[in-house]
Order: C-alpha cells, then structure tokens, then sequence
C-alpha cells in the first residue's frame, strides 16, 4: 500500500506539471529558474523525488505560485479526480511492480491529459462504486492477471518443493502422507496443531483452519475434513514456513483481505502445497501414460488420481500447472462450481482463465450458468442420486464443449464430490484444454468417437439453443439484443426511405 508521503510526492508531481505547462514553460526553462538540473525536475514531476523546502521555495518563485498553495493536497479541476485515484485505496493497493509498472509512471501518464484521465477516473470509481467492486476484487484480478502472464508456472517455487523434498530424503516420485507432514511441523517446526477445536463450533465450524502465530504458532484444522484436505493445510503451512513468508491469511476461507502482498503470499504457499503433494515428475509421467490412450477412460483418470494423496481440486489445479509447461497445452481453463442444498442454481467459487476465449466467468451473478457443462452435469448427478455416492473418488464428467457463437471448442473435464463441511451441498472442479493443433497432436484420445460432443454457451440467457432440454432460464438477453437489432434495421430503413 502506498504511504503517505508517496501520496504527498505524487500529488506535488501532478500540481508541479500542470502549473509549469499553464505557464507555457519547458523542463529546462523552469529548471533554470528554479536553480535546479533538468534530470532532477523530470524525478520531481514523475513523482519519484521529493525535494527538501529550500528548493520547495525555489519552484514556487520560479511558478509564482505561493509556496503554501505548491505543497498543499488540495488541488483545482481536473487535477481533484486524479488526487482521488492516487489516495483511493484501489490505486494505493494495486501491485503495478508486478507487472514492471510504477504507480509514478501510471500518474505520470494521467497527467499529461488531465481533463480526460480525471473523467475517465470517475468514470471507474462510480462504476466499482455501483457493482460494490472492493479492493479485494482488484487485487484477485491482478494476481490472476500475473498468473496469465507466467502460464501459472513458477519455476522458483518448484524449485523450492523439490528443496524441500531432497532436504527430507524423498526422492522426485514420493507422495508425503498427512501425518508425516503434521509432525513435521510439530517436531521441526514448534508447533501445536489442533484438530478437535473447529470441529463442531458453534461458529467457526464452516472454517477450515485457523493460524495463531506466537512463539508456538497454532494451527486449528477442522478435523471433519478429509485426509487429502488435511494433507494440503499442512502442505501449505510448510509452505509459508519454506518460502518465509509472514503477511498471510489466519483463516483457510478469506475474512478479510488487507495487501496484495497477503494474497500473493496465499498463492505461493498454495503452489508450493501442489508441487510438494503432486510432484512434477511423477505427474508428467502419468498424464503422458493418460494422453496416449486411444480413447477416453475415466477410470483410467481415477486410478492416476489415486496416486497422489491430494483432493480433486489440487490435482485439476496442478493440472494448469503443468500441461503448459509440460506440454505446450496453454490454452486451458480452470473453473470451480457450488450448488448449495435445495437449490438449482450453481455459484462460481473460482476460475483462472488462460485461454482467449470467455468462459463462464465475470457474467452477472443473476444470470444462470449453462446447464450443459460437464461441472452442472456431475453435479446434478449427484444431488438427483444418479451417481454411484459409494464409489471411491469422485464423479467424474467429459465431453467435447463447442461454444454455438464463435465454435471455440474445448475438451472439458469436470469431477464432482459433496462437501466434507456441508454433504448436502455439492461442487465441482472443471477442466478446459482448447482443442487446437497442439492439443491433437498431444493428446490422442481427443477423437474417440465416444466422447461427447456438447454445444454450450456461457448462460442461459445469452444462448439460443432452442431445444435445450436443461436450459433454467430464458434466453432474455438473446432476445433483447434480437429486437434491438430489429429496431435499428428498422430504422435504417426508415432513414433510407425518407432519402
């Protein structure tokens, strides 16, 4: 997050520009007034140096401004919504380094026109104002956007799994089990894990775990979960024991979300969780096994899922890891989907997009998402009792899904299990791999004939399929765009006619 005096620079960098271009004067002609270097005016105005008073005195002669009136935070239009921006919590918590910006260049930018990035930055904030986009959104929506641009590999941190495991005398295929990665923490580490206080409290019982940090840190896991949950929380902890990372979440479901630093930090320990659970070498070697099979065999999958101590979601997750760098496959998609008890509606819980085409993601939350995907396809199996609850892992849903408006299509993966905190509620992890030449050449049961061939589209009211045996609502926004187009031919013809 921004300081204040980073505030104070950039505001006196905006006020400092505007009043030397009103005056018609250049760099080096205010510089020579103000007694100063050129190079050292730029770093002024750029907001990346602040002078000392003396020289604050210097440019307010040199502009012939009062010098109470340069220093001040208190600006004139246009410059008002730019001092907005720069003191929003959304500019000062936006990670720019990451992505090889300054937070002074992206000002510095703005203000070159100030009277249109002022209404443009008005524009945005009623915009995040109206649709309550908070901080957090934003700083979810850099780390996702970071992701993209690496392919959601990290060589780094599997370098650091792979540390951690040669330092345990594991070798590159080992699978660590729960219990081992608890003492771990407790024996190597100081400290305490509690399994029995989440279980069953009155109100933190949704939670999965708790950080208490302290000279004998605490972790409180919900002992109701899972083995291969278990199995990541503490993965996890070695992580951000591993990797030295402090600023963290305390909660396992995000409370309260206070620097991108902490989501950053989330994501690392969570990577580094995958890689330690999921090794890269044994996985690669059975999806290679996976991708050469002539056609698709979901038992097959569930047998390679068996070998690895993790949760469904994990192994679908490292999937997006490693089928870019791996396998060149980097058109993928991940998306995660909760169907809470009694309901027919489904919720998107997750998604990281890296493929250039739009999957269900980011649509209005009253919207109904397609029916047709393998995800809402498992999962309805599920609540309606028409999958096997008593088979081992979970149920497991493929087909070919071609988009009806662009024909992009995809081979998706979905698998489907109830919640170990709610067994009423169920949800989904679904996999998308677009089907291009790359993808064909790599994997070879991509034309089994057996596998299903889907048309879908993002919602029900954006498709027009007109024989949907699932669709759960009507297509209202096909409809509207429909008689919008009608009006305009219509006035088209008008205007010609009367010509």
């Amino acid at each position: 997050m921004a300081s204040p005096s980073e505030q104070i620079r950039l505001v006196l960098a905006m006020k400092l520009k505007q009043l030397r271009q009103e005056r018609g004067l250049a760099l080096q002609a205010l510089a020579e007034r103000a007694g100063m270097s050129i190079s050292y005016l730029s770093e002024i105005e750029k907001g990346k140096k602040y002078p000392k008073p003396e020289k604050l005195v210097d440019l307010a002669a040199a502009l012939e401004v009062p010098y109470d009136d340069l220093v001040s935070l208190k600006v004139e239009e246009p410059l008002e919504a730019m001092r907005e921006a720069i003191t929003s919590p959304f500019l000062r918590a936006f990670p720019f380094e990451l992505f090889g910006v300054g937070r002074q260049d992206v000002v510095g930018l703005m203000s070159g026109v100030p009277e249109r990035a002022g209404a443009m930055i008005r524009a945005f904030l009623e915009v995040g104002r109206t649709y309550d986009v908070r901080v957090e959104h934003f700083l979810f929506a850099a780390l996702r956007a970071w992701q993209q641009m690496h392919g959601n590999h990290f060589p780094d941190l599997e370098a650091a799994a792979d540390g951690f495991r040669r330092a345990k005398g594991w070798d590159a295929r080992a699978v660590p089990v729960a219990h081992v990665l608890r003492y771990i923490l407790e024996s190597d580490h100081g400290y305490r894990v509690d399994t029995k206080t989440l279980r069953g409290h009155a109100v933190l019982g949704d939670l999965r775990s708790v950080f208490v940090p302290g000279r004998r840190p605490t972790l409180y896991v919900n002992g109701a979960l899972h083995e291969e949950q278990l199995g990541f929380l503490y993965a996890r902890e070695l992580g951000f024991v591993a990797l030295g990372i402090t600023d963290r979440p305390t909660t396992s479901s995000w409370m309260k979300v206070t620097s991108f630093e902490q989501v950053l930090g989330n994501f690392q320990a969570s990577y580094f969780a995958g890689a330690l659970l999921i090794p890269a070498v044994a996985f690669d070697a059975d999806l290679r096994v996976l991708f050469d099979l002539q056609q698709w065999d979901a038992r097959a999958f569930l047998r390679a899922l068996g070998h690895y101590r993790a949760t469904t979601e994990m192994v679908f997750y490292r999937l997006t890891q490693r089928l870019p760098a791996a396998f060149g496959l980097s058109e993928v998609f991940f998306l995660r989907f909760h169907r809470p008890p009694g309901e027919d509606r489904y919720r998107l819980t997750k998604a990281l997009n890296m493929s250039r085409v739009p999957v269900p993601h980011g649509v209005d939350p009253a919207e109904h998402y397609c029916r047709r995907w393998p995800a809402m396809r498992a999962i309805r199996a599920l609540a309606d009792g028409e999958a096997d609850v008593s088979a081992p892992g979970p149920f497991v849903a493929a087909q070919r899904s071609m988009f009806v408006n662009d024909g992009a299509e995809f081979f998706t993966l979905a698998a489907a299990r109830p919640l170990a905190l709610q067994p009423d509620a169920h949800a989904a992890v679904m996999l998308g791999v677009l089907l291009d030449r790359r993808a064909r050449r790599v994997v070879r049961f991509l034309d089994d004939p057996d596998l299903p061939h889907v048309e879908v589209n993002l919602t029900c009211e954006r498709c027009g399929i007109v024989d949907c045996a699932v669709r759960a609502a009507p297509p209202a926004i096909v409809a509207a765009e429909t008689a919008q187009e009608a009006k305009e031919a219509a006035l088209a013809a008008l205007v010609a006619a009367t010509r």
